[in-house]
């Protein structure tokens, strides 16, 4: 398995502030560091360089992405509002942060996304992990979101899809993939599926629902209650997301990861272990398909880099670590309700339509 990094992801400077809200907060004796900082991707890269799973990857340095290139899932005039944007410290969004070494910061993690995508393309590797920053599954063509600028995961199908790829994008981090699903929405011949927390729009910049009514022809939402834990993303994948590759007939995968569906990590509300996220690593490996894992959200960076290191154990058919935190209880008293609202809104997907409903797992 191959890693890409590239040393400019960690430019991109989000400040403090009153956890995600940056600026002067008087009544905090010390403010707090935004929670998508360098810090985070940092901790990832020494886990993977340094835990028992290091033996087994390779890393190769990424490359910027050029303006064509991003402009392949964003419009001209976004990119160059983002790019002015970048030349000052700013709030493009209410959560979301830019400054002066934001704009490389995004062409770094773009371009090492494509780096990966290239790398799965010669054969050299089934398996690429573009460890970067900023995350991107939010931003929509023109609209930044939920501390995303360029959508790497989107960038990364839309390439291989104007090579000839026919491409799903699957999306476990706890939050929906609005912009990937955005980007796609008339685009038959990329699939997104996105599994995560019922938590409906959030603003001006995020106005999808995430929920199941949104699902269509080319795009699965499964919206998990909150408490869900491995059982229910496990469920989730079983019963939905993989039928639906396996009935589109992807021949590459895209992979929007992130570990915030965690039981620690204070954006999300799912109790996922790191054995959860090993065994969904395993399971797409299992897939057998060319596939591209682009970082995004996990926000309690020890946990999250454990998790990160457990998911890549999986994906290798490894287990080594031992996890010495988890212990919240997986809540599965909702899972079956919330399958079978994702599956009723799939009239167009054969598996659905044919699944019975509410089958339980051990």
């Amino acid at each position: 398995m191959e890693v890409f990094w590239h040393d400019a992801c960690l430019e991109h400077d989000t400040g403090s502030g009153l956890w995600e809200l940056p600026g002067r907060w008087d009544w905090l004796d010390v403010a707090e560091p935004h929670p998508e900082n360098a810090a985070r991707l940092r901790t990832f890269r020494h886990a993977l360089r340094h835990g028992p799973v290091a033996p087994h990857l390779t890393w190769s340095t990424g490359r910027f992405a050029d303006g064509e290139e991003l402009a392949r899932v964003h419009t001209p005039d976004y990119l160059a509002r983002l790019r002015e944007a970048c030349r000052e410290r700013t709030c493009v969004e209410v959560n979301t942060v830019v400054g002066p070494g934001s704009w490389d910061a995004v062409r770094a993690a773009a371009g090492t996304a494509l780096a990966a995508l290239d790398a799965v393309a010669a054969g050299r590797t089934r398996l690429a992990y573009a460890l970067v920053r900023p995350p991107g599954h939010h931003a929509q063509p023109d609209l930044p979101d939920g501390y995303c600028l360029v959508n790497n995961a989107a960038l990364v199908a839309e390439t291989a899809r104007r090579g000839g790829r026919r491409v799903a994008v699957l999306d476990w981090d706890v939050h929906h993939g609005n912009g990937t699903q955005e980007t796609f929405r008339d685009t038959p011949d990329v699939l997104t599926v996105s599994v995560h927390m019922r938590h409906g729009p959030w603003g001006a910049n995020h106005a999808q629902t995430g929920a199941p009514d949104e699902s269509g022809p080319a795009n699965v939402n499964v919206e998990l209650s909150l408490g869900a834990g491995d059982l229910a993303y496990r469920r989730a994948l079983e019963e939905i997301a993989f039928p639906a590759l396996a009935e589109f007939g992807a021949d590459l995968l895209v992979c929007a990861s992130g570990f915030d569906g965690s039981a620690f990590d204070p954006n999300g509300r799912h109790n996922l272990t790191a054995a959860g996220y090993r065994w969904i690593g395993r399971a797409v490996s299992d897939l057998g398909l060319p596939t591209v894992l682009t970082q995004e959200g996990g926000y309690l960076r020890g946990y999250s880099a454990l998790c990160l290191h457990a998911l890549v154990e999986g994906l290798l058919g490894l287990e080594l670590l031992e996890d010495p935190l988890a212990y919240v209880p997986d809540d599965t008293q909702l899972v079956d309700a919330d399958l079978d609202r994702a599956r009723a809104a799939l009239t167009d997907w054969a598996f659905a339509t044919s699944a019975p409903a509410g089958r339980g797992r051990a």
